[in-house]
């Protein structure tokens, strides 16, 4: 039920639809302040939420930042990979990869140089309609096709949302008797509720940011400043999904 309540609140809070429903108040409203009233609100909102600048200023204060290698411990037992990267086009028999994969990338990248000894990826299926086709195994497959050794990949691929991912890993961990340091990677939007359930779960974790939407440096060209940009929009929503999730979860007691 709580999975199939956050998709719902996912499409309630998405910024299009709040415009829309402004514009569809102005049109169909009688009493000419009130349409002039809805209108003045559908264009402030599209002006806000399609600013650049704006967005990227509130996506800075909710990212976990960066760390850089020498940040990290020498080595980890293993590096946690949060799933939600993939999908899978079954009548072309192949993977297609979201902005998400520089999770995995990034954890490829330190297993490669040693900072994590294994990969764990969590994640079955986030999709409300395909339950069947499950992330986790996939991407192992993936993995090992550019070279990562099986033996070093651990895949759970049950859990549907953050917290069943923390929950899952948790268990795998004490089937493998692992019971050092390990690294948590995931979207820095996607961070901070991912280390509130982790450690609620129990387990010790580092964070690595990863694919993140701010960088340390502001922009301050003319067109990020001033001109309506609907990639702007699309980050809200990702902000906005987190935050609720991240309120949601607290009031669950799942952080």
């Amino acid at each position: 039920m709580f999975f199939i309540l956050s998709k719902i609140l996912a499409f309630i809070i998405t910024p299009v639809i709040w415009i829309i429903a402004m514009l569809l108040f102005a049109i169909f409203s009688k009493n000419p302040k009130k349409k002039k009233r809805f209108l003045i609100i559908c264009v402030s909102l599209f002006l806000f939420f399609t600013n650049s600048f704006i967005q990227t200023e509130f996506m800075h204060l909710w990212e976990v930042p960066a760390k850089i290698k020498t940040e990290l411990r020498e080595s980890y037992d293993a590096g946690i990979v949060l799933s939600g990267m993939i999908s899978y086009d079954p009548k072309m028999g192949r993977l297609q990869f979201n902005r998400g994969i520089d999770r995995l990338l990034q954890a490829i990248d330190l297993y490669k140089k040693g900072i994590i000894k294994k990969i764990l990826i969590t994640g079955g299926s986030g999709s409300i309609a395909n339950q069947e086709t499950k992330e986790a195994p996939l991407i192992k497959v993936f993995m090992m096709s550019v070279g990562i050794p099986e033996e070093d990949i651990i895949t759970e691929n049950q859990s549907k949302n953050t917290h069943e991912n923390a929950i899952m890993t948790k268990i795998e961990l004490d089937k493998l008797t692992l019971s050092g340091h390990y690294l948590l990677i995931t979207s820095a939007v996607h961070m901070r509720r991912s280390l509130g359930c982790f450690k609620k779960a129990g387990i010790p974790v580092d964070s690595y940011s990863t694919d993140r939407y701010t960088g340390e440096t502001r922009h301050w060209a003319f067109d990020f400043l001033f001109i309506p940009n609907t990639d702007a929009m699309s980050g809200w929503n990702t902000l906005l999904h987190e935050i609720m999730g991240y309120i949601s979860y607290a009031v669950a007691g799942y952080l």
